[in-house]
């Protein structure tokens, strides 16, 4: 019994060190330690038909081998496995010495996203904080709560788009409309932050527009909004000069006509001189030197109310630029209709 396992050990260390891969080990291991026919239990067995003194020492000779074998195996496991890391470590290997690859052409924003951004940033420095809120909007946020009255035209269905309600079961529908314009988060923004207020709203809106190089169903909107005790055109119109001077050049003087608008009391048209003929004139203003950019005016009354706040203590004024228009303006674009189009010939040049 002592000779074989002598010979058992020395064949089994053998067979260990001599195999290629994972899978050939543990066919190895199988073939010495399986359970039910391995040659370890194969000897294991024997020790029955050895005497009381013999079964003590082979026994623990047996338990001894076992846990020699079991790590030697361990080891030539971690060998194969720490070669294979060094496989993909050598195929992943990256030499920082190469001359580097030329660089992916990257995209770039979009012109109302540069302009948009432009805007943001000068507004966020005098304080106001930046705003957006939902394309789809209630009938009463969009309409009612700026002073629109139902027998308004801009209500009418071929100047809105309306959206159908999502709940036919609902018993007191509320009617959608894809917004028309970017003033419905002047109620939201009141309703939440309460007075004093700055904000700027950047955003998309839609109307339904016959599209030409003027017009265009999907637009952009830059809006803003002051709420506070003892607010006048004087800071109204500050806030545009600065805003038209940092667009324009320092030159750019800004002039405001009055004009009706329902949510605004009074409300003006605002225009700057035209940047291209320096109030000259020419095809650009129209030969008449000013360029209209902007809407303007104190906030309404009725306005301030639906929007929580006490119109005896506190005024306000708002302004909203065409962001679409500031566009066009900047980047001398003729068809309005480009900056939607998705062409990207147009788009790589900005």
């Amino acid at each position: 019994m002592p000779s074989d396992i002598q010979k058992f050990e020395s064949d089994a260390l053998g067979a260990i060190a001599g195999a290629k891969d994972k899978s050939e080990l543990e066919g190895v291991e199988n073939k010495l330690l399986g359970r039910k026919q391995g040659e370890f239990t194969s000897l294991m067995k024997g020790i029955s038909e050895l005497t009381a003194e013999e079964k003590k020492a082979a026994g623990a000779r047996l338990n001894e081998l076992k846990n020699k074998l079991t790590e030697a195996i361990g080891q030539k496991r971690v060998g194969f496995e720490s070669a294979a890391w060094d496989q993909i470590a050598e195929a992943e290997k990256v030499d920082l010495t190469a001359p580097s690859l030329p660089l992916k052409k990257f995209g770039h924003f979009h012109p109302n996203t540069l302009v948009q951004r432009d805007l943001e940033n000068l507004f966020t420095s005098m304080g106001f904080a930046v705003l957006d809120g939902p394309e789809i909007e209630s009938d009463y946020y969009n309409f009612t709560a700026l002073n629109i009255p139902e027998t308004h035209p801009a209500r009418d269905l071929q100047d809105t788009f309306y959206v159908k309600n999502p709940n036919p079961n609902d018993q007191t529908p509320s009617r959608l409309v894809m917004r028309t314009h970017t003033s419905p988060m002047q109620i939201r923004a009141m309703q939440k932050y309460g007075a004093p207020l700055r904000v700027v709203i950047p955003g998309k809106c839609y109307r339904n527009e016959a599209t030409d190089v003027r017009h265009e169903h999907t637009f952009y909107q830059f809006e803003g909004l002051v709420v506070d005790e003892r607010i006048n055109f004087s800071p109204l119109k500050g806030v545009l000069e600065i805003v038209a001077r940092h667009l324009y050049g320092e030159k750019t003087e800004v002039r405001l006509r009055p004009k009706y608008y329902p949510f605004v009391e009074p409300g003006v048209n605002g225009e700057v001189t035209c940047f291209n003929c320096g109030g000259k004139g020419c095809r650009l203003c129209k030969n008449s030197g000013w360029l209209e950019i902007f809407g303007a005016g104190m906030v309404h009354p009725s306005v301030l109310l639906e929007g929580g706040i006490d119109s005896k203590k506190y005024t306000g004024f708002a302004f909203g630029f065409g962001l679409t228009r500031l566009v066009m303006l900047k980047y001398g674009i003729d068809d309005v209709r480009l900056l939607e189009s998705g062409n990207m010939k147009f788009l790589e040049q900005f």
